[in-house]
């Protein structure tokens, strides 16, 4: 892993990388959305057999329920375990952070509440490349449980047992054969095998977040999430774990970008011969040979302060503080989730601590958080006022009314007088 000086230059190339546009992805993308919008389950199973190598016919898009049903029988019990656990943990997550109704009382006479209603319709991506990513499916289902969704939708390109399985344990019974940018599409127009939803969640490749932005002005999405990024900052640690963690986020993608942050040059010199050792025990056609090879580093900062700084500047999706954790946290305020101490892998945060792994990247901690129970539901305000709150009003709203020049504004307030 190369070891590079963190300067200004560095820095500049690092930031400028994360928001670079591909143009060819985006004009692929916009292609296949627009056919499929006006063509529907035609352009939907030639793009998949195209893109996926999968003919099917619009009565194979469809995974049945006997083999939802079934799927437990061909996985082990010790995965089922896992399932069960890490969805009790991710389910009391999102039921803290699920947002409350209430009522206030602003003005005699004024009351001003909150409802909280399920979004009715939620299409959920789950990637199918090297595997079926069950977790994501976890991170999705549980908490649009808990918000009280009435009707999920899953497309999974190639579905496995384990997601199947799980899929069964979590009451999810529509799961469509689909994947790539033309998934995307069908779920935000609908075609005739394929409904419409109101909003759409999950990461996926390149193509599957242009998708995301192209139709987000018709249909609701989560985020838009490219490619994985991982850093550690710290001065001192364990470089076995420290690398361990770093290649765990690798590996995700050959785009997937891992760094260590740190002002110790034997810290960096140290994870560094460790990467080189734990790379070689990985399969030759794992995307960490590439991630980290282009898109990793160890960055050398001229002191922790500039690395802190720097890292607020980055914004990353997952940031790990094995060390000093508690005297460091207050100094972040722009990143997904945080691990504190040397003893939280990331990728117990991807699978099974109760935290949602569907979290913002390219910069966008900066001003969003990562997924949660809230992201299902709308919260609609209700103003309820009697004659009383109208007359301690309505003097203000005229002035108001006036000072912009809306006449038909005052009148609906003056009227009532």
């Amino acid at each position: 892993m190369r070891i590079l000086k963190l300067t200004p230059a560095v820095e500049k190339r690092l930031l400028a990388t994360r928001v670079a546009h591909d143009a060819q992805v985006q004009a692929i993308a916009a292609r296949i959305v627009a056919d499929v919008r006006k063509r529907g389950d035609s352009a939907l199973l030639a793009w998949t057999k195209k893109l996926d190598y999968a003919d099917l016919r619009a009565g194979d898009l469809w995974i049945s329920q006997k083999e939802i049903r079934c799927a437990e029988r061909n996985v082990r019990p010790d995965f089922l375990r896992a399932i069960r656990q890490a969805a009790r943990n991710i389910r009391r997550v999102a039921e803290k952070q699920f947002p409350r109704s209430w009522s206030l009382e602003v003005d005699p006479g004024v009351r001003i509440s909150q409802r909280v209603s399920p979004i009715e319709c939620v299409g959920a991506y789950i990637p199918g490349g090297r595997a079926s990513l069950v977790s994501t499916l976890l991170m999705i289902a549980v908490p649009a449980q808990v918000a009280g969704v009435p009707r999920m939708i899953a497309v999974c390109a190639k579905p496995n047992n384990e997601l199947l399985a799980a899929a069964n344990f979590l009451g999810i019974r529509e799961i469509a054969c689909i994947g790539g940018a033309q998934a995307i599409a069908a779920l935000a127009y609908g075609t005739k095998s394929i409904p419409r939803v109101e909003k759409i969640f999950g990461p996926g490749n390149k193509y599957v977040t242009a998708a995301k932005q192209l139709v987000s002005a018709d249909c609701a999405i989560d985020l838009p999430a490219g490619p994985t990024e991982a850093v550690v900052l710290t001065d001192r640690g364990n470089a076995r774990w420290i690398a361990a963690d770093l290649l765990a986020q690798a590996e995700h993608a050959p785009d997937a970008a891992s760094f260590l942050v740190t002002s110790s040059r034997l810290l960096a010199q140290q994870v560094a011969a460790e990467m080189e050792v734990q790379l070689t025990a990985l399969a030759p056609d794992n995307p960490a040979h590439h991630s980290i090879e282009n898109s990793g580093a160890i960055l050398l900062a001229p002191s922790l302060t500039a690395a802190c700084k720097f890292v607020n500047r980055f914004a990353p999706e997952h940031l790990s503080l094995p060390s000093g954790a508690k005297t460091l946290l207050r100094d972040f305020r722009s990143t997904g989730t945080i691990f504190l101490g040397p003893w939280a892998a990331q990728p117990l945060g991807d699978y099974i601590s109760g935290s949602n792994h569907v979290l913002p990247t390219a910069g966008w901690a900066r001003r969003r958080s990562g997924l949660s129970a809230a992201d299902f539901v709308k919260c609609i305000s209700v103003q309820e006022i009697s004659r009383t709150g109208f007359a301690r009003l309505a003097n203000g709203a005229e002035i108001l009314a006036n000072a912009e020049r809306l006449e038909a504004h005052r009148s609906a307030v003056r009227i009532r007088r």
